[in-house]
């Protein structure tokens, strides 16, 4: 398994203790606090990622953090860092090495853009400060675009809240030795301990520290999540690409309009803190790096002549939920063409993409459920959607249908996170009638933990109701692997058994079909 090897002192991501009678205890233990003359503690125990690939470069990240929820624990000066990369989990070809500065500015992360490499390329990197060595991280480059490319094999992951359960999605996701990992928003939770409840007496393991308010906060607990053994592991077995939900700076907020209607004021500065903290910990490009209270996000990403990915953000340019937030009937602010989820500028570079794309298939990586649902009413009564989803906005949901309905775009998928919960759905040209034209598939993943070991039925009222909800799990824990090739994209639902249990077994509970030029979700 990558992330497991290392140079200089093998150290090892986590260890397995056995009890008295031999058996493994369920309970991970970091090895990471290991002592260090020069730092006081082993300096990367955030570990190593890689994310973004393009055919001839790919980011390297790394931060260094002896004390990880402490504020880090590093003199605020900048410190050098060596850095190779090679052809070979051993280092034996280097291909490419040098020396980058850990930014006092930036929590002593780096984000390091290594260019001429090799398109469709596995590589290995791993860094290096005073005498000591990081874990090994493997990535891989793109493949050129227009190059053809027999397949893509990538997973998708959301909501990983840490004190829901262990993350052994994340475990299992780093043995599929995939091409790239997308994570779908919510990397972490905002909540102060045990506010977001799901267990009794309490939650499984806690939050330190209160609610995430200011800068220190965010970066206390994005460090938190980055401790888990089983996150470093599935950021060392492949690049990923990412984008945020809400919780990366809190619960429902739209553009400056937070859940509990701080004043927009105060709130711009909580948000900046937010996205300082979420770019110093994910490995973004350096065009990427906040200014002001903003982070340009919104990216596109091609594999070959196969995917094209456009990776978008749903939070940071939304009108507030025009019906409020929660579950409330539409209002005339919700079909206002005003109304926007993903703002004028990034719906319009959206439009253009897919109209320009020459793949064979054109993927949207974002955050929220795009089929049509409502709750259930009694006689008389208007009816209730989910206003914090696309079905909140059914304007701004129509100008992309329409786009895809109207325009030759080749196999439109979408890809969902945010609902706890795993689905296939149709997406329809009319949500009224279901003999019409079925213009893209819309895939959901389950989370990482978010939502406790309860399982969530809502679903399966959903699904016997609306005859292009083709596939609804309510299982909590797991993630989504898609194998795609240009005549069909295999879509694998995965489930964590227990995600209370450490050694928990994870099911492939469902296989989805979606064959080129055929769109909608076939069961496998």
């Amino acid at each position: 398994m990558i992330g497991l090897s290392f140079a200089g002192n093998p150290t090892k991501v986590y260890a397995r203790q056995s009890s008295a009678d031999g058996t493994p205890d369920a309970t991970p233990t970091s090895t990471l606090s290991q002592p260090s003359a020069q730092f006081g503690a082993y300096p990367f125990q955030l570990g190593v990622a890689s994310g973004d690939p393009l055919a001839n470069s790919v980011i390297l990240w790394t931060r260094l953090a002896p004390s990880p929820i402490d504020g880090g624990g590093m003199d605020p000066i900048p410190y050098d860092v060596s850095w190779e990369l090679a052809t070979d989990e051993g280092f034996g070809t280097i291909v490419q090495s040098g020396t980058t500065s850990a930014d006092p500015n930036l929590s002593h992360s780096i984000h390091l853009e290594v260019t001429g490499l090799d398109p469709a390329t596995e590589y290995f990197y791993r860094f290096m400060v005073g005498s000591e060595v990081s874990q090994v991280g493997r990535t891989k480059t793109a493949p050129a675009i227009g190059q053809a490319v027999p397949s893509v094999r990538f997973g998708y992951a959301s909501c990983s809240n840490y004190e829901h359960g262990y993350f052994v999605g994340y475990r299992a996701m780093a043995e599929q030795n995939l091409d790239v990992i997308l994570h779908l928003g919510d990397y972490i939770y905002e909540y102060g301990p045990d506010e977001y409840h799901v267990r009794e007496p309490e939650n499984f393991r806690l939050h330190t520290g209160a609610e995430t308010l200011a800068l220190r906060d965010y970066r206390n607990r994005f460090a938190l999540y980055r401790t888990d053994p089983d996150l470093q592991l599935a950021h060392a077995s492949a690049p990923w690409v990412v984008t945020w939900d809400d919780h990366e700076v809190e619960n429902n907020y739209a553009d400056l309009t937070s859940e509990n209607n701080d004043s927009e004021t105060d709130f711009a500065l909580r948000r900046a803190d937010a996205y300082q903290a979420y770019y110093e910990h994910m490995p973004l490009r350096p065009s990427s790096m906040p200014v002001d209270p903003d982070l340009t996000l919104y990216r596109k990403l091609n594999f070959g002549d196969l995917l094209e990915f456009q990776v978008l953000d749903s939070r940071q340019y939304r009108t507030d939920q025009p019906a409020g937030d929660g579950e409330y009937p539409r209002s005339p602010a919700s079909i206002d063409p005003s109304t926007t989820l993903l703002g004028p500028d990034q719906e319009r570079w959206l439009l253009q993409n897919l109209s320009a794309s020459t793949a064979t298939w054109n993927v949207m990586a974002q955050q929220i459920l795009m089929a049509e649902t409502y709750f259930p009413v009694t006689d008389g009564e208007a009816q209730g959607y989910y206003t914090d989803s696309w079905g909140g906005y059914p304007s701004a949901r129509e100008r992309i249908l329409s786009h895809l309905l109207n325009n030759p775009i080749a196999n439109p998928v979408i890809l969902t996170g945010d609902i706890h919960t795993a689905w296939a759905n149709d997406i329809k040209a009319d949500w009224e009638d279901n003999a019409s034209r079925t213009i893209a598939t819309e895939y959901v993943t389950t989370s990482i933990t978010a939502g406790g070991t309860e399982p969530s039925n809502f679903g399966e009222a959903y699904r016997d109701v609306f005859s292009y909800i083709k596939y609804f799990d309510g299982r909590h824990g797991g993630f989504t692997v898609a194998e795609v090739t240009a005549e069909s994209w295999k879509n694998d639902f995965y489930n964590v058994d227990n995600m209370e249990d450490f050694a928990s077994p994870v099911t492939l509970s469902a296989t989805y079909i979606t064959e080129a030029g055929n769109p909608g979700a076939q069961e496998g």
